[in-house]
C-alpha cells in the first residue's frame, strides 16, 4: 500500500455472510416454502443467489422477474421471516469466523467501525445485541433507511457520514456481488470476503482485495499498518 492508503480511519461491514453465517439459512428457508407451495426450487435457488446483497423491496423485484407479476412476495417473505426467526433468534444465528477478534482490534486501535446491512436495521441490531456484538460497532445502517438498494452507493455514503470519515478513508468488508459494486460506487476500499457467491473478474477488479477470512482480513490490515 502507498501511504495515502494507509489513512484509513474506519471500516465498514455488511452483516449476512460476513458477520454471520446466515446466507444458506436464508435459502434453506426459500426452498422450504418452495416445497410447500410447488415452486420451482432451483427457481427460487437462483431467486436467493441473485438477491445477495439487496434489500427485501429489491428481492421482491427479482422473484416477481422470475415468477411473475403476481407471485405473492409478500406472503411468502412473513413465511420466510417466521421461519428464519425460529432457527435465528436468541444468539442462534453462527457468526463467521474471527468476527470478534477482528472487532475487538480494531476498537482497541481507535479504528471507527458500522454495519451497512440490507436488511431492516431493527433486525440488524437484534441479531448483533443477540450475539453481543452491537457495543463493537459505532454505528448501524440498515436497508430499510434508505430508498436505494446494494448496488448504489447510498447505504455506504450514509454509513461514513455517520460516522464522520470519508469514503476514501474507510475499508467495507463485503461478501456479495451487488454489496462490492455498492461500497467501490461510493469510493470506498472494497475487501471482498466470499461466501456463496465466488469472486469474478469484475469482483476481482472493483475489490481491493480478495481474501478468504475475517482473519486474512486482519491480517491484511496489519500489513497495511492500520492495526
Amino acid at each position: 500500500m502507498n501511504q495515502e492508503k494507509n489513512r484509513a480511519k474506519a471500516v465498514v461491514f455488511d452483516m449476512d455472510g460476513v458477520i454471520f453465517d446466515s446466507e444458506q439459512l436464508v435459502i434453506d428457508c426459500w426452498l422450504l416454502i418452495a416445497e410447500e407451495y410447488g415452486y420451482d426450487p432451483e427457481g427460487v435457488k437462483q431467486c436467493c443467489l441473485d438477491s445477495l446483497g439487496t434489500t427485501t423491496a429489491k428481492t421482491g423485484e427479482i422473484f416477481k422477474k422470475r415468477f411473475g407479476a403476481d407471485f405473492p412476495f409478500e406472503e411468502r417473505q412473513k413465511d420466510l421471516s417466521r421461519i428464519y426467526h425460529e432457527q435465528a433468534d436468541g444468539g442462534k444465528l453462527p457468526m463467521k469466523p474471527g468476527i470478534f477478534s477482528l472487532l475487538k482490534e480494531l476498537n482497541e486501535a481507535g479504528i471507527k467501525t458500522a454495519v451497512a446491512s440490507s436488511t431492516r436495521k431493527a433486525v440488524v441490531e437484534q441479531e448483533l445485541r443477540d450475539a453481543g456484538l452491537r457495543d463493537l460497532f459505532g454505528c448501524v445502517i440498515g436497508g430499510d433507511m434508505l430508498k436505494r438498494s446494494k448496488p448504489a452507493p447510498d447505504i455506504y455514503l450514509m454509513a461514513c457520514e455517520a460516522i464522520g470519515v470519508l469514503p476514501s478513508e474507510a475499508f467495507a468488508i463485503e461478501d456479495s456481488y451487488n454489496g462490492i459494486r455498492s461500497a467501490s460506487a461510493a469510493g470506498m476500499r472494497p475487501l471482498m470476503v466470499p461466501d456463496l457467491a465466488r469472486p469474478t473478474e469484475e469482483m476481482e477488479e472493483l475489490a481491493e482485495a480478495v481474501l478468504s477470512s475475517l482473519m486474512e482480513v486482519g491480517d491484511y490490515l496489519r500489513k497495511g499498518k492500520m492495526l
